[in-house]
């Protein structure tokens, strides 16, 4: 994928950007972190250079000042909420980010028990947390909040909740979803802190919409493709433009509560620090960009990749045609259609061409190869031998894995497992590449060459099974399918 993103540059302005906010206040500054802290490939996708763990190296640099407070919300807890892309609980995530940041050189401070009901659930947890040395701390749910200031600005609103013991400058307030409380327990800190004489800060920390590039850029609207089935809309912050004469975008919901967080301010501090919901926010991903079409590029990609997600979600029952339109909408304001995709166009007529499933791939170098359902392999079993074979410059005809490396896992496959299929899945296929690159030069060969996969783009003409799909992606390949199923047998 063509680089369109400093990354390191990224790293160098953002962590000045929140030093800078850190001492325009208290030396004391809550900052609400929307969106992932790390294995951020929504944005690795759609500004090609940016690194999936940026935020994450950002926040290290600051590692001495910081510290880390996890927000989830009791409801959730007692819901067994769980997170859609991780398949666990928001409860067993809590656990899972506290490891993962201790593991990175974050200080993480306590969790807080947002919206807190004495639930059997919810005390167990409590009780799991201090067990391990965690602090804990209760925020209760305030009626009619956050419309009710007069009760959220006093001590029967905020002022009911546990004060968050922390000890650095900047404490990042994070979660595992949305609907976690961020955004309140920032303000109840703030509240808490003003009672101790400490005119402490809010900030927010949000990747997209980006602030600073056009309402209807690219990179901008696959945020909305990517929050379709959330109803976000990116919004011109009228706020900002009143205030400063200056056209910014937020999205709705960030515009939407800003008087009432504004209020908010004046309530604790007496005034106001900031004059609209673009003034709130902190992020300079907008500022590293160095190759505006490459991201224009990636990010109508990346719409076409969520309508094709959008289409499996339907089909599945866990969409609505709202979702759907919404996408395709944005798709026509880009003048964008499936066939924009190089990959899918070539799929899909290869396969109506051949009368069997089968994958494109298209390299780095622009070029496309092609793979079809036989009775060895898959498609994108093919497609991924194909395309090493291009990539090392290995004559299509020649065999790349050794029948002794094939026949052990059909034989597993079939008399073992009782599948009546036994066409090789892509993991298995790079198993018996692997296997045959032990005394097979070329299929070493192939085998190096797998990190040049990264980043490509592959389509395939009918439903990936779950296990191709998970290798893909485990490969860096940016994948779309169509949703109807392949008629061969399931496995």
């Amino acid at each position: 994928m063509k680089t369109g993103f400093d990354n390191q540059k990224y790293l160098k302005l953002q962590s000045e950007k929140i030093r800078e906010r850190i001492a325009s206040f208290d030396n004391k500054l809550y900052l609400e972190f929307g969106g992932k802290l790390f294995d951020d490939y929504h944005a690795s996708r759609v500004l090609p250079g940016f690194e999936p763990s940026s935020k994450l190296q950002m926040l290290l640099q600051l590692s001495d000042q910081a510290e880390v407070i996890i927000a989830i919300n009791a409801g959730d807890i007692e819901k067994n909420k769980v997170r859609a892309d991780l398949g666990i609980t928001y409860d067993r995530d809590v656990l899972r980010l506290i490891d993962v940041y201790r593991s990175k050189g974050l200080y993480v401070g306590g969790v807080v028990l947002t919206c807190y009901e004495d639930h059997a659930s919810v005390q167990a947890f409590r009780t799991k947390l201090e067990s391990q040395g965690i602090a804990v701390y209760r925020h209760y749910r305030i009626e009619g909040y956050p419309k009710n200031i007069p009760l959220i600005i006093s001590e029967n609103g905020y002022g009911k909740n546990d004060y968050i013991e922390t000890t650095r400058p900047l404490v990042i307030v994070t979660a595992p979803g949305p609907g976690s409380g961020k955004m309140a327990t920032c303000l109840s800190q703030l509240y808490h802190e003003n009672k101790r004489g400490v005119r402490a800060g809010y900030a927010k920390f949000e990747t997209f919409p980006i602030w600073n590039l056009p309402l209807e850029h690219p990179v901008n609207l696959a945020y909305e493709a990517a929050t379709a089935d959330l109803n976000d809309v990116n919004m011109i912050d009228s706020f900002h433009l009143s205030a400063y004469g200056v056209s910014t975008v937020n999205y709705n919901r960030d515009i939407e509560i800003f008087p009432v967080l504004n209020e908010m301010f004046r309530r604790i501090f007496g005034e106001s620090p900031y004059k609209s919901p673009t003034d709130m926010g902190v992020n300079m991903a907008g500022f590293c960009i160095f190759d505006d079409e490459a991201c224009r590029e990636a990010s109508r990609q990346e719409i076409i990749r969520r309508y094709y997600e959008a289409l499996i979600r339907r089909a599945d029952l866990l969409a609505s045609e709202d979702e759907l339109f919404k996408i395709e909408f944005l798709m026509q304001q880009l003048g964008l259609t499936v066939n924009a995709r190089t990959c899918t166009a070539v799929a899909n007529e290869t396969s109506k061409k051949l009368g069997v499933t089968c994958a494109a791939l298209e390299l780095a170098d622009g070029s496309v190869v092609t793979g079809k359902t036989s009775d060895l392999l898959g498609p994108c079993s093919a497609v991924l031998l194909n395309a090493l074979k291009n990539l090392t410059g290995i004559d299509h005809e020649t065999p790349l894995i050794s029948p002794h490396a094939l026949e052990p896992i059909q034989t597993l496959k079939t008399n073992y497992f009782g599948s009546k299929n036994p066409r090789l899945h892509t993991d298995e296929t790079l198993i018996a590449l692997s296997v045959s690159a032990s005394d097979n030069a070329m299929a070493k060969q192939a085998l190096d060459a797998i990190p040049q996969l990264r980043g490509c783009q592959l389509h395939c003409s009918a439903r990936l099974s779950k296990v191709d799909l998970d290798t893909l992606r485990r490969l860096g390949l940016q994948v779309t399918m169509d949703p109807l199923r392949e008629h061969a047998p399931l496995d």
